[in-house]
């Protein structure tokens, strides 16, 4: 019994006490009444498939105000460099090759630093930071400068991913769901790092992005390097904002996750076994009480599958997956003691054949 009420009021209280992070609404848009200079940053390394969607994208919003692209060509060995060149007029984009990787940084936020510099002849007020494969629907640079300008510092969506396979339809409203959770949009902590739109001197009295060189989490490290200066962060949801990067396994998946996890428990072999009890307790345990007959077992598992349902809908994939949660983060688990297995094999933060320790 003590057991059963410890459990459901773990969900209580992550129905009541976390910001309300299951709700996934997207807020209403504010509108733009000024326009700032704004320059768009894109690291792409071998992003052929996706670059020039992305581009293209960019290229087609309806902004009022002065707007630019730069590409940061990251070394690719395929034609991802022709294709950005392609996507957009040359007095729109702006197309560099990557310097070498020095030591002590991973090789997006040096492609990301390279971009910052190149900007600096724009003299923008922002910069958008965004990946390869996320495309933007035509309003959503001038909600995000709205959103900027009713004072914030770091604006960012979190972009709708691909969820068209069986392993996307199982994994990725899950994934959406427990970032929500580590960082609940309310309390202004995170950042999604597909679509973030940072106010440049707030960078830079940040420490600019060598301050957070190393890191594998990286819009989460900006977003708290932004707080610790003074500046105000802010998350949301955003369908126009779209991933179009396709994860056709659940291993692809599984190594997407493996990449940062153990990162984000910085390394620690204790953290991990606390993560690992945490998970088995909050997701599994009510699923053993059921299973042997107690009452606070179902009531857990039903809230569980409520809080999870949301998620579900935003992601138009069936309800018949909610009380599956357990199931699935069980996989989580198993991905981020995959990660803790990679780095002390020295492959931690392995992606796009480069190792990141």
């Amino acid at each position: 019994m003590a057991l059963g009420a410890i459990v459901l009021a773990i969900w209580i209280y992550l129905a009541v006490g976390r910001g309300f992070f299951w709700r996934m609404r997207e807020e209403p848009a504010p509108r733009l009444t000024k326009a700032p200079r704004v320059v768009a940053i894109i690291p792409a390394r071998d992003e052929a498939a996706v670059v020039g969607m992305a581009i293209a994208s960019l290229a087609k919003q309806r902004y009022p105000g002065e707007f630019h692209i730069i590409v940061i060509d990251d070394h690719s060995t395929d034609e991802t460099a022709a294709i950005a060149r392609a996507a957009a007029p040359p007095d729109v984009l702006t197309v560099i090759s990557s310097e070498p990787l020095p030591a002590g940084w991973t090789g997006k936020l040096w492609a990301v630093a390279q971009g910052v510099r190149e900007a600096s002849r724009y003299q923008p007020d922002y910069l958008l930071l965004t990946d390869a494969d996320i495309v933007h629907a035509p309003g959503k640079l001038a909600e995000l400068a709205a959103r900027a300008d009713s004072g914030y510092d770091l604006v960012s969506f979190m972009a709708t991913l691909r969820c068209e396979s069986l392993a996307e339809r199982a994994l990725i409203p899950a994934f959406v769901f427990f970032f929500f959770l580590l960082y609940p949009p309310v309390w202004g902590t995170g950042a999604a790092g597909g679509c973030m739109l940072v106010r440049r001197e707030a960078l830079e009295r940040a420490g600019g992005i060598e301050r957070i060189r190393g890191e594998l989490i990286d819009d989460c490290a900006l977003a708290r390097a932004i707080r610790t200066a003074g500046g105000r962060v802010w998350l949301g949801l955003s369908a126009g904002t779209r991933s179009i990067r396709p994860y056709g396994t659940f291993g692809e998946i599984g190594r997407m996750i493996s990449r940062s996890a153990f990162h984000q428990l910085r390394y620690s072999a204790w953290l991990l076994a606390g993560t690992a009890a945490g998970l088995l307790l909050t997701f599994a345990a009510p699923v053993g009480l059921t299973l042997a007959g107690s009452a606070w077992g179902v009531a857990a598992w039903l809230l569980m599958s409520l809080l999870y349902a949301p998620a579900l809908r935003f992601y138009g994939v069936s309800l018949v997956w909610a009380p599956l949660l357990p199931a699935i983060a069980l996989l989580y688990l198993g991905a981020t003691v995959h990660s803790a297995l990679q780095h002390w094999r020295g492959r931690g933060g392995m992606w796009k054949g480069r190792v990141s320790r």
